[in-house]
């Protein structure tokens, strides 16, 4: 696949590879995805806005050069936003590639980060080189404000020009506690919400705090995606009992809304509103409860977002939409084209309920702990 290389949320030219409930592979605009879906169903998508998670400073015991990358906090609360996990890199930006990112300077408990207008500490080191928990040394008000003047989109080195804030917020974007774009929402405007509402497919949301999608070691990627919080409020789960009892699909816009879903229901109490941290891993072993189908990014194998597409469908059916997906030069990345994948009805009920919540153990990495 090709790497999108322009921030263009919706271009024209924007394409939708569907995999049907019976593994059978569909070529389509993107914007004709709502034509796939049917009456009754309901589309779930996340209205997280994104943080400008990338901040440049220095580490004052050294004097080095450090980018740092919030990737992680237990709350969604405004007032609590002086605790998060996060990546440090060494000198440099977004232009050299993640993985070729030099080292952060050795780190220490309690050192002193200058990170533009905002100072922080080192809480604790998270058993690798790169992965702290951060707490800022000022009140929630002067966080957030330099944040909003210091900080700038988390970016990757397939997209040459700096993006803006507005290049990674959703047209439904709300708060913001993603630390990546929910970019799987990119795919929706107003004109495919109004096709929905005249087609009787219902439309809900829920808030979760998208994560990163690399950190440039091999290691620490083995534990994406990280603890991330989300909030599932009322009328969604009053629109899902609504689509269930007129035989209606659930449709998840996104990773993050299928994770959010899923590790909900699986609690003891099963699917209800609030707040919680997802903390599960997806996969092909994974029950999924609720979720039929979901439109996402074009993924490659071997990533955690790859990983959770074969809970839906079998490796079979994925090779073949993979080959597909090759063969016809779809773009990849967050500004890249869609796939819509159904639950394949050969597999459901086949599958053993407990593995959905396990996680695959990283030797002495204190990152699938983090939230």
């Amino acid at each position: 696949m090709i790497a999108a290389d322009q921030a263009r949320q919706r271009p024209a030219d924007a394409r939708l590879l569907h995999l049907d409930a019976r593994g059978r592979v569909h070529h389509l605009p993107r914007g004709a995805f709502v034509e796939a879906l049917r009456p009754g169903d309901l589309v779930i998508a996340n209205d997280a806005a994104t943080l400008p998670a990338s901040l440049a400073g220095t580490h004052e015991a050294s004097g080095a050069a450090i980018e740092v990358r919030l990737a992680g906090r237990s709350s969604l609360a405004a007032d609590q936003v002086d605790e998060f996990s996060a990546i440090v890199f060494g000198a440099g930006d977004f232009r050299t590639r993640t993985e070729d990112r030099p080292a952060p300077p050795t780190l220490q408990r309690d050192d002193r980060l200058q990170l533009g207008p905002l100072g922080a500490r080192v809480q604790a080191l998270l058993g690798h080189p790169r992965l702290i928990a951060l707490r800022f040394e000022d009140p929630a008000d002067t966080i957030w404000a330099g944040l909003a003047r210091h900080g700038r989109p988390i970016q990757y080195a397939h997209l040459a020009e700096p993006l803006a804030l507005w290049d990674v917020w959703t047209p439904i974007a709300a708060e913001p506690v993603a630390f990546e774009p929910p970019s799987a929402g990119f795919a929706l405007d107003w004109q495919s919400l109004a096709a929905m509402r005249d087609r009787g497919i219902a439309f809900a949301t829920l808030t979760h705090a998208a994560g990163i999608s690399s950190t440039g070691d091999t290691l620490l990627d083995r534990c994406l995606p990280f603890d991330e919080p989300y909030r599932i409020p009322v009328a969604t789960v009053q629109a899902i009992a609504a689509a269930h009892a007129r035989g209606g699909r659930i449709i998840a816009i996104g990773t993050t809304v299928v994770r959010a879903l899923e590790h909900a229901a699986a609690r003891r109490e099963g699917l209800q509103a609030g707040e919680a941290v997802a903390r599960q891993r997806l996969g092909p072993a994974s029950r999924l409860r609720v979720v039929d189908a979901i439109l996402s990014g074009t993924h490659e194998p071997g990533s955690s977002h790859y990983e959770l597409l074969r809970a839906f469908t079998d490796d079979a059916s994925l090779q073949r939409a993979d080959a597909a997906l090759e063969a016809g030069g779809y773009r990849t990345h967050e500004f890249g084209d869609s796939v819509l994948i159904e639950r394949r009805r050969a597999a459901i009920g086949e599958l053993r309920p407990d593995a959905a919540d396990a996680r695959a153990p990283v030797a002495e990495c204190r990152a699938c702990a983090v939230a």
